[in-house]
């Protein structure tokens, strides 16, 4: 679940506990909310800590060996293109 995806389960977990006022034959709208807001919730924290882990993971530094030769060689590169017109 992205983290997206669970601030809108959040969201419509909020609306159907405070705004909705109506009720169902054996459901309770008010109960739905709140287990869509808790699920949205855990869906956000795990999110966020896959988030903070794959970044942990990608910021390794990996020590360069220094370069003890300077080259001063240059090369020259030519391009040619040819196009073909129709006559």
């Amino acid at each position: 679940m992205t983290i997206a995806g669970s601030i809108i389960l959040i969201m419509l977990g909020a609306i159907l506990t405070w705004a909705v006022e109506f009720t169902l034959a054996g459901l309770d709208i008010q109960v739905i909310g709140v287990i869509l807001m808790v699920g949205g919730l855990a869906g956000l924290l795990f999110g966020l800590y896959r988030l903070s882990a794959v970044r942990r993971a990608s910021t390794t530094v990996t020590p360069v060996a220094p370069v003890d030769e300077v080259h001063t060689t240059q090369r020259r590169v030519y391009e040619e293109r040819r196009y073909n017109d129709p006559i």
